[in-house]
């Protein structure tokens, strides 16, 4: 017997990815079944098992979609981290538009009554963010670099695709971390100094560069719960839906630095670097997330400063471990 809802995922085993089955019981129920797919196979402690998809490879696609025949798909995949663009500009287009035409026009063509979970990024609001405002959905797309470009084209190209049938909503996170995340991060970067420091592996001195620019932080448990119950709620939205997922409030990233030392076991000094010394490019991003909270009943449940917490504590195991 088929489950009610059957979900393929996308980048499964990455850093959200990891945090969706838990989020997907809570919202569904058990009467599920997901699919979860990366670039390649293997075990995953979390899905148990991933299958080998990749979103660039058109004819792998249509494959997948053929096969499992989802109700949803939630499309985690592409590039994590902007920095990663920066030695190619093409990485960037071919990971998240190609990845998005590529499912969205599988799906029209094998399942389209199936639903696509697109998942974006409040970097695509770009210069906007300079009036200082918590940013809606209307505000204007105006990315500034290939990462945020690239992510705004798939996101638009999907509204366009929803002129010719495609079910589709369009999540836009902004700033999430936690347990798991790559020291790409800032909040990472900040924990696994910090770790080994405590565990006498670097001197107790933590550099930093700009500490001034303000971010829209939110736990990744409570992005995971937000694209569970867009996932839940699909069949009663409207296809094409935008819905950021954001805290509202501001956080400079010198007081998240402080917000980690003083959890610290040592005292740690902080040193400027000059070669990190950089001004951001946006000193300051805010989501407004009032129409996920009122259309999805969507809410954060943990704090900040558990979230900081536990990103400490893990990469205090993480260092043991070595």
């Amino acid at each position: 017997m088929l489950a009610a809802m059957r979900l393929l995922i996308t980048g499964a085993a990455g850093f959200v990815g990891s945090y969706l089955p838990p989020a997907l019981t809570r919202a569904c129920g058990r009467d599920i079944e997901v699919i979860a797919t990366s670039k390649t196979s293997g075990h995953h402690p979390v899905h148990g098992y991933v299958e080998a998809l990749n979103v660039q490879d058109r004819a792998a696609v249509r494959q997948a979609l053929e096969r499992y025949a989802p109700t949803h798909v939630i499309h985690l995949a592409g590039i994590a981290s902007p920095a990663a663009v920066d030695t190619d500009l093409r990485l960037a287009w071919d990971a998240h538009l190609g990845s998005a035409l590529n499912l969205s026009e599988a799906i029209l063509t094998h399942v389209p009554s199936c639903w696509l979970l697109h998942i974006g990024t409040g970097m695509i609001y770009g210069n906007s963010a300079k009036s200082g405002e918590p940013l809606g959905e209307d505000a204007l797309l105006a990315p500034i670099d290939s990462y945020s470009a690239s992510k705004a084209a798939a996101d638009l190209a999907l509204g366009a695709m929803v002129q010719r049938g495609l079910k589709c909503i369009r999540l836009r996170p902004f700033n999430h971390s936690g347990p798991g995340q790559s020291e790409a991060f800032v909040l990472p970067a900040f924990a696994m100094q910090i770790a080994r420091i405590e565990a006498g592996l670097a001197p107790p001195v933590l550099q930093v560069g700009n500490l001034d620019a303000e971010r829209d932080f939110l736990d990744v448990r409570d992005v995971a719960d937000a694209y569970a119950l867009a996932a839940q709620q699909a069949g009663s939205l409207e296809p094409g839906a935008i819905f950021n997922i954001a805290s509202g409030t501001p956080r400079r990233i010198g007081a998240i630095l402080e917000c980690l030392l003083a959890r610290s076991r040592v005292t740690i000094d902080v040193a400027h670097d000059p070669a990190r010394m950089r001004p951001s490019d946006l000193p300051r991003i805010l989501g407004n997330a009032a129409r996920a909270k009122e259309v999805l009943g969507w809410s954060p449940r943990h704090t900040f400063e558990d979230m900081v917490s536990a990103v400490l504590d893990d990469w205090r195991a993480r260092i043991a471990k070595l």
